[in-house]
C-alpha cells in the first residue's frame, strides 16, 4: 500500500508544476490579451471541464442557503485573480508568483478580526519578515520598479487569504463539491461583464493559450485537492511552494528572466516565513 504522505507530496509537487504552467501561459496571453479576456477565459474553462463531474457528484446536493458566503468567496478569489493575473503581466514569473502566495501570512489576521480565531505568536514576526521580503522584490525606488504591479502582486494575497477564510466560514454546512461548483459558476459569469466592453476575438496561438491556462489550473485544483485528502495540510501547504522553482525556471527559460540579489533575498525571506505561518507546533506524544 503507498505511503499517503508520499503520493500526497507527489501530487502536491504535481499541483505546484501545473499552477507554474498556469501562470507562464497567463504571461504569454498577456502580451496580447486583455487580462479581462485571460480571467474569463480561464474560469470558464475550468468550469467547462469541472461541470459534468460536479453535476454528477452533486445533483440536488447542489442547492444551499448560503448563496451570500459563495458570493464573498467569489468576489475575493475574483479579485484577487484579476491582480494576480496583472502581476503576472508585468513581474517576472517567480516574483509575481510568490507575491500572491504570500497568503499564509495574512490568513491568521483575517481569521482574527473575522472568525475571533487568535493567531498564533509566530505570526507576528513572520509577518514583519514577510513585509520586508515583498519590499526587497518589489524595490521601490529602483530603476526597473513597478508599483502597481507590485501592489497588484501583494494585493492578491490579501484576496485569497479572505477567500481562503471565507470558505472555511461556511465549510460548516457547505462540502467542497459545492463550494468549488459555486466558485466556477460565480466567477465565470461575474467575469463575463468586462467582456461586454474588453471582448475581441482571439486568434489561434491565443486560444491555445488561453484554454491551456484555464485546463493546465483546473488540473493543479485537482492534484491539490487530493494532496490535502491524503497528507496533513501544513505539510502539503510548504510544498506547494515548490511552484516558485517551476515558475523561476520557466521565466528564465521562456523569457530569460533572471532575478538579482535583492529580489532572490526578497524570495527567500517572503518562503521562510510563509512555511513559519505554516508551521505547527505538534501535540504532546504525536509524530
Amino acid at each position: 500500500m503507498p505511503d499517503p504522505l508520499r503520493a500526497g507530496a507527489a501530487f502536491a509537487v504535481a499541483a505546484a508544476a501545473a499552477f507554474a504552467v498556469t501562470a507562464a501561459c497567463v504571461k504569454a496571453a498577456s502580451a496580447t490579451v486583455g487580462t479581462e479576456m485571460v480571467v474569463f477565459f480561464r474560469n470558464a474553462v475550468s468550469l467547462a471541464v469541472l461541470l459534468p463531474w460536479l453535476l454528477r457528484r452533486g445533483g440536488p446536493g447542489l442547492r444551499t442557503r448560503r448563496l451570500g458566503g459563495h458570493l464573498w468567496r467569489a468576489a475575493l478569489g475574483l479579485c484577487s485573480m484579476y491582480c494576480f493575473f496583472y502581476a503576472i503581466a508585468h513581474l517576472h514569473l517567480a516574483e509575481s508568483l510568490l507575491l500572491t502566495y504570500s497568503t499564509p501570512l495574512y490568513i491568521p489576521f483575517i481569521a482574527w478580526l473575522w472568525l475571533r480565531e487568535p493567531p498564533p505568536a509566530v505570526i507576528f514576526p513572520a509577518l514583519v519578515l514577510g513585509t520586508l521580503g515583498i519590499v526587497l522584490i518589489a524595490r521601490p525606488g529602483a530603476a526597473g520598479f513597478a508599483p502597481l504591479a507590485s501592489a497588484a502582486g501583494a494585493l492578491s494575497g490579501l484576496l485569497a487569504a479572505g477567500a481562503m477564510v471565507t470558505i472555511r466560514r461556511i465549510s460548516d454546512t457547505e462540502p467542497a463539491t459545492r463550494i468549488v461548483f459555486y466558485f466556477s459558476a460565480l466567477a465565470t459569469t461575474i467575469s463575463a461583464v468586462p467582456l461586454l466592453w474588453a471582448w475581441r476575438s482571439p486568434d489561434a496561438r491565443e486560444l491555445a493559450l488561453l484554454a491551456a491556462c484555464g485546463a493546465s489550473a483546473t488540473v493543479g485544483q485537482l492534484c491539490l485537492t487530493r494532496a490535502y485528502a491524503l497528507a496533513p495540510a501544513a505539510r502539503i501547504g510548504a510544498i506547494t511552494y515548490v511552484s516558485v522553482v517551476f515558475a523561476g525556471a520557466l521565466g528564465w527559460w521562456l523569457w530569460s528572466e533572471r532575478p538579482d540579489a535583492s529580489s532572490l533575498a526578497g524570495m527567500a525571506l517572503v518562503l521562510a516565513c510563509c512555511l513559519l505561518a505554516l508551521w505547527r507546533r505538534p501535540a504532546a506524544g504525536g509524530a
